[in-house]
Order: structure tokens, then sequence, then C-alpha cells
């Protein structure tokens, strides 16, 4: 089987709207964005795959002159100036100061300008990582949870007024803690905590049920050395919440927003929970489209060029197979 490696996903939209941009034309991302609508769910996984394919060009510059009144022109130009600061931030670039403090500028603009629309406030926690040191107020306040650090827990409440349990906001609050430095760094207890703080709200529907799984691979980039880590999947602690988000996000979600990467952990979790029936159906939803994460982080050393990639399908065959001899077989036809 030959697996595809492409962030859209089943989003057959997003993908032909990533090729546009990579190829300097910026009408098929507004057509997209105007069909979004409202729904901000997929407005902020879009914008954000799309200003990651945007932020290589000026492509987005020459909407913004062509339409200067567009919002989601407005809008892209924030998304493109965030994932520019985030890089210049991984590569410690010596104007990352200076890229932040436009993008917060920008983001502040447009959520003035669209009070409605979360993604602005996604961009401004997103943001909060590169303020290691929180010398910003707004990332150090201090959380109603006493074992999470201070943080930017008020931007991610103006989030969840606009939409609750937002995915990549969520996310962006576990990337700042592990930023942080010094006395003040979260931990990865703290990380786990605040994975398992949300999951156990119960966010019927939410991609963050998967939150304790993602602080468990975190865990595993952390301390390879563990030969027995996979066990940890099938302990009864780590296993419940993996059930959970299969039956609570994966069986009630609707099928054509579930992310490429969200079903690539949780088909790993099931499969080294040894839920090898519950992995096959996740398997099967994801067809050929696979992530690099979670496989590449805990792959146990496999021989050959992309031990991620063999682990990948190891599993997929494992459960695919464990599938085929327990599933009850079609009786003849009278």
């Amino acid at each position: 089987m030959r697996l595809v490696y492409h962030p859209a996903g089943h989003d057959d939209d997003l993908r032909v709207a990533l090729v546009e941009l990579q190829a300097g034309r910026w009408r098929q991302t507004r057509e997209l964005l105007w069909k979004t609508g409202t729904h901000w769910a997929l407005r902020t996984a879009r914008t954000q795959l799309l200003a990651v394919a945007a932020a290589r060009s000026d492509v987005v510059d020459v909407w913004v002159a062509e339409e200067p009144d567009s919002y989601d022109a407005q809008l892209m130009a924030v998304r493109v100036a965030v994932e520019r600061t985030l890089r210049a931030h991984r590569q410690h670039h010596p104007q990352t100061l200076e890229f932040e403090g436009r993008a917060r500028r920008a983001a502040l603009l447009a959520a003035r300008r669209a009070p409605h629309d979360p993604v602005p406030w996604v961009c401004l926690v997103a943001l909060a990582q590169v303020d290691t040191r929180q010398l910003r107020p707004e990332h150090r306040v201090r959380s109603a949870e006493p074992m999470l650090p201070g943080g930017p827990w008020g931007l991610l409440y103006e989030v969840n007024q606009r939409d609750p349990y937002n995915r990549e906001a969520y996310h962006r609050v576990v990337q700042f803690m592990l930023a942080l430095e010094g006395p003040s760094g979260a931990s990865l207890a703290a990380v786990f905590d605040f994975g398992r703080s949300v999951a156990s709200q119960r966010p019927v529907g939410s991609p963050l049920l998967l939150l304790p799984a993602y602080a468990q691979v975190e865990q595993r980039r952390q301390s390879r050395a563990d030969p027995l880590w996979r066990r940890q999947w099938a302990q009864e602690s780590t296993l419940d919440y993996t059930l959970t988000a299969f039956h609570d996000w994966f069986h009630k979600a609707s099928v054509g927003h579930r992310s490429v990467a969200d079903l690539n952990l949780l088909a790993y979790a099931l499969w080294a929970g040894c839920r090898y029936l519950e992995a096959a159906e996740v398997f099967e939803a994801m067809g050929s489209y696979a992530a690099r994460e979670p496989w590449a982080s805990v792959h146990d050393g496999a021989a050959g060029p992309d031990p991620g990639e063999a682990l990948l399908l190891r599993a997929r065959a494992e459960s695919l197979s464990y599938a085929r001899t327990r599933r009850p077989r079609a009786g003849p036809h009278p």
C-alpha cells in the first residue's frame, strides 16, 4: 500500500487551495474561506494549514494589495505573520521579537474587526510560546487549576467564548507549556494534568479527547530509552482515555472534519493498547492518508530508511489482520 503524506487528508477543497497557493494564486483560498463561513473549527484548521503553505511566498501580500477591504485576506496575513514568527523562533532568528510584535499587532486588529471570530485569538495563544520567560502579563495569568503553571489562560478564555474546545488553541497551550524556561517551566506532569483535565470534561465530538495521548507521545520524545514504553498504552488509566476518544470523538465527529494527525494518533494509541479491532476501524477510515507523527517519535528503532513508516505499516497490517479473523463473515445469499 502506498501511503500519502498530505496535511489536507480527505479535505479535497483544502488540497486544491494549497496547490494553488504554492503556485502563487490566492483566489481558490478566498473561495474556500468564503465557503467555510463560520464553521469555526474548520476555519481554524484550514487557515492554519493554508498559512504554512503561504508563508514561503508573498502570495497573501498580493491578495491584501488587490483586495485591501477583505477580512479573509487580512486574517490570512495574520496567520502568515504568526507562522513566520514561530519559524523564526525555532531557528533562533535575531529578529524573532520584531516578527512577534508585528504579528501580535495584526492579530489584535483582526480581533477588533471581527469580534466573533476565534482565529485571531488562537493566533495570540500561538504567539505565547515565543515568550519563554513569560515577560508579557497575559502569558502568566494564574490558572484555575492549582497544578498548572501561569499561562495564557485569559487568551484561551477568549477563544472558548467564540469556539469552545478549539483544537488548535489547546494544542498551542501545550506547546507554550513545553517551551517555558527557568523555574516557571512546566513539567511533563503538568502537561499530563492539562490534557487529562480537558479530556475529563468529556467534550463529545472534540479531538481534544486525544490530548492525554499527545502528552504521552511527548513523554516518549523525552525518554526514548524506555524499552517497556508501549506497555503504558495498555494500562487501564491510559486506555480509558484512548477508548473515550474512540467512542466520543472518532464515532461522533463529522467524518470530513477528522484530521489526519488525530486519526494517526488514535490508530497508534489503540494498536499500542492492544485494541486491534478498534484500531482497524480507524486505519480503515484513514485509507491511504498518513502522518509522520506519532510514528516517527514512537518507533522502537526498526531497521530501514524510515522506521516510523515501517511501524505504521506493521500496526496497520496487524490490526486489519486481527479484524478479519474477528468480524463475522457474511453468509451465503438465499
